[in-house]
């Protein structure tokens, strides 16, 4: 029989980070300049980033070395478990056998300081003094408020308001790691106040949170930025996830049929899937891999595939991804880590071509599939990934009836003690669920596509 957890020795946990952008079957569209509409260099992302994340943003090289003082840290969590879920199962009557990644055990309950943790370690190698940020549900600034800690680096977050509200101790958890907190929109920036004017009672927006951390990185030389998702040096440092996976799958004799993750700017889902794409396109595997989003913000399954800013003030630069328009505002769910008008461009672009699939998932179902894993396998899972374990649990189901027996894989890439605001929303029948059906949410998102940037 399988064993419930299987654990990676600390000794094994790999030492690179997978580049997918070598071995992709089509080369993805560049990154372009709003002013221009011509391709960005270095130089125009500086301001922002340091040189060694630019440099693995736009990196062909298929592994990038992980370095030796980002190892140190990732030893107090990784390797993560890899865990059978034998009780999720049974209670399923399924013969499929369902795998996860669990991602909960980091000193943030996420995935997110896996890219935290590097961003940090480049930035105060290059000498700066402070980085902000934006965060939705307060994962990300949580994990970059840890990872700023560990390198003697400022914090400051701006937080999506809706999560701000739903989640104070999220802030708190930010507060006890060191950074500074804000609302937003808030009123120390142009941007928030902009949007403030407009809409006084604003529930904000992850893409109204970046414009403020990016406003507020550069006006000063000694700030950057840091983004918690999307970027192509955010999914290249998540691939340790599926890395690992691979590794722990095979001391089992396991390979996947179906990975299934959910995706709100894609790094989770990307981490895990990357490594399991590549031995796919070697030929070694071949996993059906489906993305799983929020139907309440569908950027996969209903966005246009389009040039968009990947902030609501329009201060960065232009991205070919799967948008809902840069200015439109998601309802606000409880998965606040989902709440993103756009998607990855590498996690867009795998779709466009038709290496991966995704489906929509209304919030009921997730936080049924949540509640059922958390009474079988012990784990209350944040919201973000109860849409990957609504859609496995699907699929197992199909398998019963089917008699297959479909080895499935899942990332776990949280856990929900600080969401269980949510949990009683859904326990008291309280929960809303808001979807693509919803003529309000379509015309939106109509009207936000009319602003996409026009390029020459």
């Amino acid at each position: 029989m399988t064993p419930t957890k299987i654990l990676l020795p600390e000794d094994e946990m790999p030492t690179r980070w997978y580049n997918v952008l070598h071995d992709l079957p089509t080369p993805p569209p560049p990154v372009l300049h709003p002013g221009t509409g011509q391709p960005i260099g270095p130089e125009d992302l500086a301001p922002l980033f340091p040189m060694d994340l630019i440099m693995q943003e736009v990196s062909q090289e298929q592994y990038v070395d992980i370095p030796g003082e980002v190892l140190d840290v990732y030893r107090l969590w990784r390797p993560s478990p890899l865990y059978r879920a034998h009780r999720l199962e049974k209670a399923l009557d399924t013969p499929a056998r369902i795998y996860y990644k669990y991602e909960g055990v980091s000193p943030a309950g996420s995935h997110k300081p896996n890219t935290a943790v590097p961003q940090a370690y480049y930035n105060a190698k290059s000498g700066v003094r402070k980085l902000t940020t934006e965060t939705g549900a307060g994962q990300w600034g949580t994990a970059l408020a840890f990872a700023c800690a560990q390198y003697d680096l400022e914090c400051e977050v701006w937080q999506v308001r809706a999560s701000y509200d739903q989640k104070p101790y999220r802030r708190t958890m930010m507060q006890v790691f060191g950074a500074t907190v804000h609302p937003s929109p808030s009123d120390l920036t142009e941007a928030g106040r902009k949007i403030l004017a407009e809409h006084p009672d604003s529930t904000g927006s992850l893409g109204i949170a970046i414009s403020e951390a990016v406003e507020a990185a550069v006006q000063d030389p000694e700030v950057h930025y840091a983004l918690g998702s999307v970027l192509n040096h955010v999914l290249l440092h998540q691939t340790i996830i599926g890395e690992e996976a691979l590794i722990q799958l095979a001391m089992v004799g396991e390979t996947p049929d179906l990975l299934v993750g959910c995706t709100g700017g894609g790094s989770n889902f990307g981490g895990l899937a990357f490594p399991f794409l590549r031995e796919k396109w070697a030929g070694r595997m071949s996993p059906v891999v489906r993305a799983v989003e929020p139907a309440a913000c569908p950027s996969l399954t209903q966005g246009t595939y389009a040039y968009d800013f990947g902030d609501t003030l329009g201060m960065t630069p232009l991205m070919k991804m799967h948008t809902l328009g840069h200015d439109f505002i998601p309802d606000p769910i409880h998965a606040g880590g989902l709440r993103y008008h756009g998607m990855s461009p590498l996690i867009s672009h795998l779709y466009e071509s038709g290496e991966i699939e995704a489906i929509a998932k209304p919030q009921s179902e997730c936080f049924a599939a949540g509640i059922q894993f958390a009474r079988t396998e012990g784990i209350v899972p944040a919201p973000e990934p109860t849409h990957a374990l609504a859609a496995a649990i699907e699929e197992a189901q199909r398998c019963k009836e089917s008699g297959e027996e479909k080895v499935i894989l899942t990332a776990l890439c949280g856990h929900g003690h600080l969401d269980l605001a949510a949990y009683d929303a859904y326990l008291s029948n309280t929960m809303t669920d808001r979807s693509w059906d919803d003529a309000e949410i379509q015309s939106a998102v109509a009207d936000a596509l009319t602003r996409l940037p026009a390029l020459g």
